[in-house]
């Protein structure tokens, strides 16, 4: 979700809020890049937000923005059958809405823990790791009878590896170099409905 689907990483948006922008943001891109695990990367910058009022999680999301062609993408994937999920390292409080805007059959995130109103600095599960990702793709595919072959991942950092790597089209969209060099295919310039074009509709298909 976070830098494909919408523009911005709702953690570090967030942090800024709990005055650990810079902090989080730092710890954010080095995760990315692969330099740390994702996992370590991920409790180390929730427990800086321990005590943070709940009420920000709304304020976070009153300023995340769709990336330019996110509904397009969806909406002609799902008129046209596909089945289409947004699996996110980022937290379920903004993929679940995210989702629904965008309209994706469904979402998996990582869960925040709130107690009395607060962020307790802690996450309950799942945790979603680069791993959880590639297993979610592998089991959805098998849920919906869909040959591996005839999938499609798409994301930006090295959390996302495993996942661009096992689908049968893996993208890289304006990712990481660990992850461009992975993927089958990259977006470095155009928006999501590149994605359309990768799987042959014309623009003339699309749905608004």
């Amino acid at each position: 979700m976070d830098s494909t689907i919408v523009t911005d990483e709702t953690l570090n948006e967030l942090a800024v809020l709990a005055g650990f922008g810079k902090q989080v943001s730092e710890i954010t891109e080095r995760a990315m890049r692969g330099e740390i695990l994702y996992r370590d990367a991920l409790a180390e910058r929730v427990a800086l937000l321990a005590g943070l009022d709940a009420n920000n999680l709304e304020r976070t999301m009153a300023g995340v923005v769709l990336t330019d062609g996110a509904k397009i993408l969806v909406a002609t994937m799902v008129a046209n059958g596909a089945y289409t999920a947004l699996v996110s390292g980022g937290f379920k409080f903004f993929t679940e809405r995210v989702s629904k805007r965008v309209g994706f059959n469904m979402d998996v995130a990582s869960t925040l823990e709130i107690v009395d109103g607060r962020l307790t600095g802690s996450l309950g599960e799942p945790i979603v790791t680069k791993d959880f990702k590639c297993a979610a793709l592998l089991r959805l595919a098998a849920e919906h009878s869909v040959a591996i072959a005839r999938t499609m991942a798409v994301g930006d950092g090295a959390n996302d590896l495993p996942m661009v790597e096992a689908a049968g089209l893996g993208v890289a969209y304006r990712g990481k170099p660990l992850l461009r060099d992975a993927a089958d295919a990259r977006i470095d310039h155009a928006d999501l409905t590149a994605l359309l074009f990768f799987q042959g509709y014309s623009r003339d298909q699309f749905v608004n």
